[in-house]
């Protein structure tokens, strides 16, 4: 049986599989391109995108809007007609900025978290004000409740008539930054088997008031094709992955950073209280444990990249630190990762890793 596909408004993909954006430079445009390529939806990160622009601490906002830019205009080249999506946190100094850019280049899909993304159809409507029939970029939050969806949806809708045209749910078992306190993380009532349904229910009543269908897709701990097919099952109409994806030719990380998935044990997995104000789940080293030593000291702020980043507070740069890690240096940065790293065991094509949650899909129904 082969996977059904995903459809967000008009735009249809093949798979019903999102890989998740994961900044910073580990899904640019050469890893979202090769995703839209095999039928799925690629997704560029924007935090810290323009970290290789040589101004980028001179000119932060033009340097990371020049680079999103280019970006986008690289996926398009790579992937004439597949479906390209940028992430872009709430929690952004530039999330203004970037949301207005990513319209106005073209981006078919705005996914967006690390916070509610309330302000996200009031820039939209802003930004294609006089040309609407040119602007058709679908908007994603990223939440975690079904509470979130209500909340976001009817603030939505008061100011602006707008309706989510699709909702990420990312659980806690997902890599980088979460949206959970930390006793939450292991509590069976926030799992994502348990948010699922409730989310679908919720987003029943939204798509009868709005007239179109609103499809809930499940992220954070999927790993295989069985993990796909429950989560169909459950009601959602995709999956986000995110960890999978490192590891393959095609991701935009240092071969360093994807061999560290590689060697993941279970153990090596741990939670971080990071410089954003989130708990986020990471591979422990020797950086994380120096930080925890208190061996690293507060620096400079070079990027001001997050509004919540309590700097005069924080022991380390989580950009700089992020930024080494995928350049391969993890002496000076860490991996976030999702809960199942430790399963990865080898660095395969994007193509490869589809057909193998395809096989694995097929494989669960035929025996279900």
């Amino acid at each position: 049986m082969s996977f059904p596909s995903l459809q967000i408004g008009d735009l249809v993909a093949k798979l019903p599989i999102i890989q998740g954006g994961m900044g910073v430079g580990i899904s640019l445009s050469r890893l979202a391109s090769a995703v839209a390529n095999q039928g799925g939806i690629g997704v560029i990160a924007g935090a810290m995108i323009g970290m290789r622009e040589p101004d980028i601490v001179k000119n932060p906002i033009e340097a990371n809007l020049r680079a999103l830019r280019s970006e986008i205009a690289k996926a398009r080249e790579l992937s004439p007609n597949g479906i390209i999506g940028i992430n872009i946190m709430v929690a952004l100094t530039t999330f203004k900025e970037m949301v207005k850019t990513s319209i106005e280049n073209k981006a078919n899909i705005i996914f967006s978290g690390a916070g509610l993304p309330m302000d996200l159809p009031r820039i939209f409507l802003d930004t294609c004000e006089e040309k609407k029939e040119e602007f058709k970029t679908k908007l994603v939050p990223i939440i975690s409740s079904a509470r979130a969806a209500s909340i976001i949806a009817k603030k939505w809708q008061s100011k602006t008539g707008y309706t989510p045209d699709a909702f990420v749910v990312e659980g806690p078992k997902a890599g980088g930054h979460l949206g959970y306190k930390y006793d939450e993380l292991t509590d069976a009532n926030h799992s994502l088997e348990q948010t699922i349904p409730e989310v679908v229910d919720t987003v029943k009543a939204l798509e009868d008031k709005a007239g179109k269908a609103i499809p809930v897709i499940a992220g954070g701990g999927i790993f295989s094709g069985s993990d796909i097919a429950k989560f169909l099952d459950l009601g959602a109409s995709g999956v986000q992955m995110g960890t999978r994806f490192v590891a393959t030719d095609e991701c935009d990380a240092d071969i360093r950073f994807k061999q560290a998935y590689v060697n993941a044990k279970e153990e090596d997995i741990t939670i971080i209280k990071s410089p954003v104000g989130m708990p986020g789940r990471a591979l422990f080293n020797s950086f994380i444990e120096a930080v925890r030593e208190g061996k690293k000291k507060p620096v400079t702020c070079a990027f001001h990249c997050v509004s919540t980043c309590e700097q005069e507070k924080t022991p380390y740069c989580i950009a700089a630190a992020l930024i080494a890690a995928m350049r391969g240096n993890l002496e000076k940065g860490f991996a976030f990762c999702g809960t199942n790293v430790s399963k990865i065991k080898s660095i395969t094509s994007v193509k490869e890793l589809m057909a193998s949650l395809q096989k694995e899909y097929d494989e669960f129904r035929k025996n279900f």
